[in-house]
């Protein structure tokens, strides 16, 4: 399967900035390089800074000759060579004062890349967090495709070092084009679950049949009939969250951009997708009626681990590709602390909070007399947030019994022998690290696909405990205790079952494994035409 000369296919993968994008998208890269494949990876260049900055990623690459980094403008810099010509004649002038003015001029620079930066990383986040997807869709264009457009066509199009095919990774629609234009196969890659996509392969149906928008809360709880596979279980509240408070109007805008989403999805070569076949066999079966090719390679995380593993000489298996600094520390309290009784709560990169969210979920966290482990980066609250002054009991309560850090290495902490359960946001990411660690999950969704994946983790995996559209502290209090004690010996049962699987799938022979094969076996095979 692995060619062991100089690599002639050469893949190019484009993720979306954020972190849970790149952090799969990284192990995917990583996996291809272990196959001796050649691989450019596009990223702003702020998050290059910050990977390099916070983790080793830069000498875990360096052992893949194979491999490099490109980075992009992290927006457009239209001006800077207007500004470059300006500076160097005032240099010419006034030869006397040249460092001073260089020194002010790269202030300058500096401040502007700060407002740049700031800028895009709002349009970003606005982009995940509103509920009008199409609007939220077309700023993260806005952002993102001025800048990266001039270094994709120069890869695209070049002659020398060309490119097999395109790994493209979410609703990037300029990128697509641009790769249609330059005849470079294009496969598709989505972060989500499976589950997810089915769900916005059907969300054209869903409008059509009037089941979207939602007349009034009542009708939360119906049942949704036009999501094949799921119409047994799948309410209204368990779509993804931009299909709420939607009137006729932006839903028909709705059902036409993903009308062009899904084309464009069909069009491709093929279809990576982050799972594996026992967890999601028969909604994967879905989405193959409309996709002729589809890989099914996770969980990507696991799997990467495996194989740099596998080797006489294994690898190292430390693959963090953090945006934000991590506070170890907390693994030395856990290391304090009894078996299975801590409950690890963290909400992802992108989830905020109110101050009375933040209020009601930290008074559960204590009241329920438990250990727990919080992850509270800085841009997690609104209106305040810690800073704020906090009740006496709460930082009683989380002196006696808890650890608040502002990021944690999820992993680690996922699998230390001390974690009992995991109170999440229900991220794709987080979901499968806590299925491959076996750790029970609180799921507390807040948007897009994090609506559906804690539905399956409730009630077809049964994982989990849902406890979507409300934060009230006796609810938080009792679930979590529900989590820890009370329906702990069904929901660990279930959970190591679905580990195994998860495992399995990855080993030598497991579907994913055979699946990444046959993956990397036909990217050869373009290069070969």
């Amino acid at each position: 399967m692995e060619d062991k000369s100089f690599p002639s296919s050469h893949i190019l993968i484009f993720p979306l900035p954020l972190q849970g994008h790149i952090t799969p998208m990284l192990h995917l890269a990583e996996l291809f390089c272990l196959a001796n494949l050649k691989v450019t990876f596009l990223n702003t260049n702020k998050n290059h800074k910050l990977l390099t900055q916070h983790t080793d990623i830069q000498a875990r690459f360096a052992r893949y000759p194979s491999f490099r980094f490109e980075t992009i403008p992290d927006s457009p810099s239209k001006d800077q060579p207007q500004a470059q010509a300006q500076a160097q004649a005032q240099a010419q002038e006034q030869e006397q004062k040249r460092a001073q003015k260089q020194a002010q001029a790269q202030a300058q620079e500096q401040e502007q890349k700060q407002a740049q930066e700031q800028a895009q990383a709002q349009a970003l986040a606005l982009a995940v967090k509103r509920s009008n997807l199409k609007d939220a869709l077309e700023a993260l264009h806005e952002a993102l495709a001025p800048s990266a457009e001039p270094l994709l066509r120069e890869l695209l199009f070049g002659t020398r070092d060309k490119i097999t095919c395109f790994i493209i990774d979410g609703w990037l629609r300029f990128a697509y084009e641009i790769a249609s234009e330059a005849e470079v196969p294009v496969i598709a890659f989505r972060c989500p679950s499976a589950c997810c996509i089915w769900a916005y392969f059907c969300i054209p149906h869903i409008i059509e049949a009037g089941e979207v928008p939602f007349k009034d809360n009542e009708e939360m709880d119906q049942l949704v009939k036009n999501v094949p596979g799921m119409d047994s279980f799948l309410r209204c509240r368990d779509l993804p969250s931009f299909c709420r408070e939607q009137d006729m109007s932006s839903c028909c805008e709705l059902q036409e951009y993903f009308v062009g989403e899904i084309q464009r999805t069909k069009y491709a070569h093929s279809f990576i997708l982050n799972t594996f076949e026992d967890l999601e066999g028969p909604i994967l079966s879905q989405i193959r009626s409309q996709c002729s090719t589809v890989y099914s390679i996770g969980p990507l995380h696991a799997h990467l681990k495996y194989r740099l593993g596998k080797g006489e000489t294994p690898l190292s298996n430390n693959s963090s590709s953090s945006l934000w600094e991590v506070d170890k520390s907390c693994i030395s309290w856990l290391d304090q602390k009894p078996d299975k009784s801590v409950i690890y709560v963290s909400l992802g990169s992108t989830t905020t909070l109110t101050k009375d969210q933040l209020t009601e979920l930290w008074t559960g966290l204590v009241q329920s007399k438990r250990y727990f482990l919080w992850v509270v980066s800085p841009n997690v609250i609104i209106e305040g947030g810690l800073d704020s002054p906090t009740p006496n009991d709460l930082l009683e309560g989380t002196e006696k019994r808890g650890c608040i850090v502002k990021w944690s290495p999820q992993d680690e902490v996922l699998t230390h022998r001390a974690i009992g359960g995991f109170l999440t946001h229900s991220g794709w990411n987080s979901t499968l690290e806590s299925i491959v660690a076996g750790v029970p999950m609180l799921c507390w969704p807040h948007f897009a696909d994090q609506q559906l994946n804690s539905r399956f983790a409730s009630e077809v995996w049964r994982i989990g405990l849902d406890m979507k559209d409300t934060c009230d502290r006796t609810i938080v209090e009792k679930m979590i205790n529900d989590l820890m004690d009370g329906k702990k010996d069904e929901l660990q049962r279930s959970a190591k079952r679905v580990s195994q699987e998860a495992k399995k799938s990855i080993s030598e022979g497991g579907s994913s494994y055979s699946n990444l094969n046959r993956l990397i076996e036909d990217i050869i095979a373009m290069s070969n035409k």
